[in-house]
């Protein structure tokens, strides 16, 4: 899959596609039903299948931190994006020249003269341009003029509800990872890489990967039973998702503590499977309770563990 990183880079081989356009934040079994059109019709027509996306999400441009937490970092969603079998993944990074691009600007700009779409879907919905005053029937009356078709994206709904980024991230915030797996397609996971922290878990005897999470804010908040993957690994363990409040942290970070793992894991890319939510993050008098907190929490997720189907076994991955 090629990712590609502005209109300025587009060139000449990029004209004539098949696209959609969104946030895709998550990649869950409605997106996924929607990159099932693109790529079917790109299939038809004999033309690459394009995602357009954006960094930063349009409302994490306007909103700022109070933008809702994202699902999928953008590196893990690419990732996702080329499994599902896109050719092309387009990023448009949203500034205030492209919030400020006319909706007729949009569809020279890009749908034209960038791209050379011969077939676009997108949600009937769906509004573009500044002030969004572009809409899907802008593009139809677009595409009946420059000779592109424009096709509604498929609702999906699983229990009678649709499948959507807000309804996935609020079954996380729950700690139904049942259900989250199963508007997903897949477990819930986060990965980055294990970078060094301040070892106060070291301190405590509970030594911690700390998985860097740069500017990513997670959906979980707390602590957690967890499988981590690694360099093929598969250990089980804990994580605290946070802050970090007792040592006066202030940026999120992702701690996992692996049972009975001795060795170094610096620089390491790590996957985090979440499976059980055991508690909140809390504040705590001093680090003495938060070490008994720790080892409560540990023996709570050995029990867990003891209790749950073969498939959360310890094992090393092939």
């Amino acid at each position: 899959m090629e990712l590609i990183r502005g209109l300025h880079n587009l060139r000449d081989k990029h004209r004539g596609c098949v696209a959609t356009i969104g946030n895709f934040d998550g990649v869950h079994l409605g997106h996924q039903k929607v990159l099932d059109q693109v790529k079917s019709k790109a299939s038809e027509l004999g033309l690459p299948s394009v995602v357009i996306i954006f960094e930063p999400q349009p409302r994490e441009f306007f909103a700022g931190s109070e933008a809702p937490p994202r699902l999928t970092r953008f590196d893990e969603k690419v990732r996702l994006l080329r499994d599902e079998g896109i050719d092309r993944v387009l990023c448009l990074t949203f500034n205030a020249r492209l919030r400020s691009m006319s909706a007729q600007a949009f569809v020279d700009e890009l749908l034209l003269n960038g791209l050379n779409v011969r077939h676009f879907v997108v949600g009937d919905d769906f509004r573009f341009g500044c002030d969004r005053t572009g809409d899907y029937a802008m593009l139809e009356a677009a595409g009946k003029t420059h000779g592109f078709t424009v096709e509604h994206t498929h609702t999906y709904e699983i229990q009678d509800q649709r499948v959507s980024s807000t309804r996935l991230r609020e079954t996380l915030m729950r700690g139904d990872f049942e259900l989250s797996e199963t508007l997903l397609g897949r477990p819930y996971c986060v990965t980055g890489r294990v970078q060094h922290g301040n070892k106060i878990g070291r301190q405590l005897g509970v030594p911690t990967a700390n998985v860097r999470m740069h500017r990513f804010r997670c959906p979980l908040q707390g602590v957690y039973t967890v499988l981590a993957r690694f360099n093929g690994h598969e250990v089980r363990g804990i994580s605290n998702v946070g802050v970090r409040p007792t040592v006066n942290g202030r940026l999120p970070v992702l701690e996992v503590h692996l049972f009975d793992w001795q060795e170094e894991i610096y620089g390491q890319l790590m996957q985090v499977e979440f499976l059980h939510f055991l508690r909140p993050e809390k504040r705590f008098e001093g680090l003495e309770a938060l070490k008994t907190q720790i080892f409560l929490d540990i023996e709570t997720a050995r029990r867990w563990f003891e209790h749950t189907p073969e498939q959360h076994s310890q094992a090393e991955v092939n």
